[in-house]
């Protein structure tokens, strides 16, 4: 069996390959864990979907790191003697102080079986160690996917609690009263929806504060890839996210509403209720990009 040594691998693998195998380590049973536990959870559908956008950012960049070598004061360079350029210090130090407050949060969440400061841990590790062997100039070029990690963290409890009922009332109030203005023999009870002899009970998934934040995190995709220079433009587009996010669901539990009192709730409840995800999404970047084509013609820049 033949073996690469590190002198036959690139200059930048064999910069890169110890950094990689030291994250893998440390965040490879992490998301074993968030695989078997939190992620199945339908809920928590936006965790997997901003990790696999992130890695495709990633890959996107994958030019700045391999364009250049790890720089050669780094981590080691800061714990030597040897008298470092002041520009680059500071940059090290900062780097540094990342790395090592990312691992505190790493260690804290690990111990208090916290999610939330285990994945967020990501963002200070990733940014120090880019500070420490790139500088400045590689995290400007990366940022945008070390803010995409946010939306992988999952949100606390309590704050997921208070928005999500009335978001689901809120829906499940608009659903009635469009479906009352055709004519449908709707009534509503909370979140609860009585069709015909069917009734139907607005989930949290359906309408809750997890799909507002998936929904979110497209939308910010879709400013970073088609990349406008209108900051009005960008602004406006992320704010209407919201509202946007809200018409999706609407969309969606009166398609699923619908399916139920024409066909039946079997239909309803099985491969239909799993489309119905996917058509707010589609009907979600349907929106997004019409109000993006009406926002060019308002502050009329060309593409």
């Amino acid at each position: 069996m033949l073996m690469l040594s590190k002198k036959e691998l690139p200059r930048w693998a064999a910069d890169w390959l110890p950094i990689i195998i030291g994250l893998l380590c440390l965040y490879l049973p992490m998301y074993f864990e968030l695989s078997t536990s939190l992620w199945p959870n339908d809920e928590y559908t936006q965790g997997p979907m901003a990790l696999a956008i992130t890695l495709f950012l990633l890959w996107q960049k994958r030019a700045h790191f391999t364009s250049a070598s790890i720089q050669a004061h780094g981590l080691g360079g800061l714990l030597s003697n040897k008298p470092l350029k002041n520009s680059m210090s500071w940059v090290t130090i900062i780097g540094t102080l990342l790395l090592i407050l990312g691992l505190i949060c790493y260690l804290l969440g690990y111990f208090l079986e916290s999610f939330i400061m285990q994945i967020g841990s990501q963002i200070p590790v990733f940014t120090g160690i880019l500070l420490i062997t790139r500088g400045f100039s590689m995290v400007r070029a990366i940022w945008f996917p070390l803010f995409f990690i946010v939306f992988m963290i999952p949100l606390p409890g309590a704050l997921v609690d208070a928005f999500t009922l009335p978001m689901k009332l809120a829906v499940s109030n608009v659903v009635e009263n469009i479906l009352f203005y055709f004519n449908y023999p709707i009534a509503r009870e909370g979140v609860m929806l009585h069709i015909g002899q069917y009734k139907l009970m607005v989930a949290d998934a359906c309408a809750g504060l997890h799909t507002l934040l998936s929904l979110e995190a497209m939308g910010l995709l879709y400013l970073h890839l088609v990349n406008h220079d209108s900051l009005f433009r960008n602004i406006s587009l992320a704010a209407l996210i919201i509202p946007i996010s809200f018409i999706a669901n609407v969309i969606r539990v009166i398609f699923l509403v619908l399916i139920t009192f024409y066909y039946g709730d079997s239909v309803g409840q099985g491969f239909v209720h799993g489309f119905a995800g996917i058509l707010l999404f589609l009907v979600a970047l349907s929106l997004i990009i019409l109000i993006d084509a009406a926002l060019q013609k308002f502050t009329h820049q060309p593409q």
